[in-house]
C-alpha cells in the first residue's frame, strides 16, 4: 500500500499505554482459546465482550485526540481510516445523505466501551452502542505469524471490516439483525451472525475497489485482503483450534465465503452487490 505521506484521520482516540484490570487472564495468544469457545459453545464473540461490565466514566479511559506516537503501524492505520471516511462520504453522499465516521480506539491489553470490557484476545470489535472501532495493534502480529497473512492491506481489510459494522449500524441493519437474533435460537442466531459478517466483509471490499482508484493500493494488496479473510474463517480456525469443523457453529463464515463476499465488493465497488441476506 502506498500510504506513505497522505493525511491521516483525526477520529483516533489512542489508549495505549493507559492500563486496567482484566477480568479474565489476557495477552493475544488467549484469542485461540475464545474462538475455540465460540466454535463450541455457538456464541458470538461480540456477546463476550457485552456480557462485561459498561463502560464508566470514572475509569478515566478518555484517551487523547490522534496518535500518542509516529509508529509506522499507527500511522498506515490512520491513513486507512481516513481513506475509509473519504470512500464512505462520497459514497454516502450519492445516495442524498451524510456519512458520520467512527471513532478508532487504540488499546493494549484491555479497554472500556459502552459494549462492556474489551479485550486483545477478542481480537478487533466495532461497538454499535458508542459507534467505535477497538483494536489492539498486536493482533496484526498474531494475523501474521499465526494466521499466515502478513502484509499491509491485510490490516487495512481487518479495519475496513469493522468500519462496515458501522455503515451497518447507520443502515440499521445491525438493530435489524440483533433483533432478529432475539427472536431465534442459536442456530438460526448464528446463521445471521455470519450474514451480517460476510457483508462487512463485501463492505470492506466496497472500499478497497475505491481505494484502489485513488491510488492507495499496489499490485498484489488485494491478494493479501483475501488471503487474510482466508485464514480467519471459522472452518480454517476451528480446525487449528480443536481439530474438527462444526459449520453449525459458525459465527463469521468459511474461508471460501469470507473470500466471495471480499471479492466481490472489491471488483464491483457497489452497496448493492453486498446483499447477504437474500436468499
Amino acid at each position: 500500500m502506498k500510504w506513505q505521506g497522505r493525511a491521516g484521520s483525526g477520529n483516533i482516540e489512542d489508549r495505549r499505554g493507559m492500563k486496567m484490570g482484566l477480568p479474565i487472564g489476557g495477552g493475544i495468544g488467549g484469542i485461540v482459546l475464545l474462538l475455540l469457545f465460540s466454535a463450541l459453545t455457538g456464541t458470538n464473540p461480540l456477546d463476550l465482550i457485552n456480557s462485561q461490565p459498561p463502560a464508566s466514566s470514572e475509569t478515566g479511559e478518555t484517551g487523547t485526540a490522534g496518535l500518542r506516537d509516529e509508529s509506522p503501524e499507527g500511522q498506515m492505520i490512520s491513513v486507512v481510516l481516513k481513506s475509509t471516511e473519504d470512500v464512505w462520504s462520497e459514497i454516502f453522499r450519492t445516495q442524498g445523505a451524510t456519512y458520520q465516521p467512527p471513532v478508532l480506539v487504540l488499546f493494549e491489553q484491555a479497554t472500556r466501551s459502552a459494549c462492556g470490557v474489551g479485550q486483545s484476545e477478542m481480537g478487533p470489535f466495532y461497538c454499535p452502542a458508542d459507534r467505535k472501532v477497538y483494536l489492539d495493534l498486536s493482533f496484526f502480529r498474531e494475523l501474521s505469524q499465526r494466521f499466515g497473512a502478513p502484509g499491509d492491506f491485510a490490516q487495512a481489510y481487518v479495519v475496513a471490516h469493522e468500519v462496515g459494522h458501522h455503515i451497518q449500524t447507520l443502515s440499521g441493519v445491525s438493530e435489524q439483525v440483533a433483533a432478529a437474533r432475539q427472536q431465534s435460537g442459536r442456530a438460526q442466531g448464528n446463521a445471521l451472525s455470519v450474514r451480517q459478517e460476510l457483508q462487512a466483509d463485501c463492505f470492506a471490499g466496497v472500499w478497497g475497489h475505491h481505494a484502489a482508484r485513488s491510488d492507495l493500493l499496489e499490485p498484489g494488496d488485494a491478494e493479501e485482503g483475501l488471503r487474510a479473510a482466508a485464514a480467519i474463517g471459522d472452518d480454517r480456525l476451528q480446525q487449528q483450534t480443536q481439530g474438527r469443523i462444526a459449520p453449525e457453529s459458525f459465527t463469521h463464515g468459511s474461508s471460501e465465503q469470507r473470500v466471495e463476499w471480499l471479492r466481490r465488493g472489491l471488483q464491483t465497488g457497489r452497496l448493492d452487490s453486498c446483499d447477504t441476506f437474500s436468499g
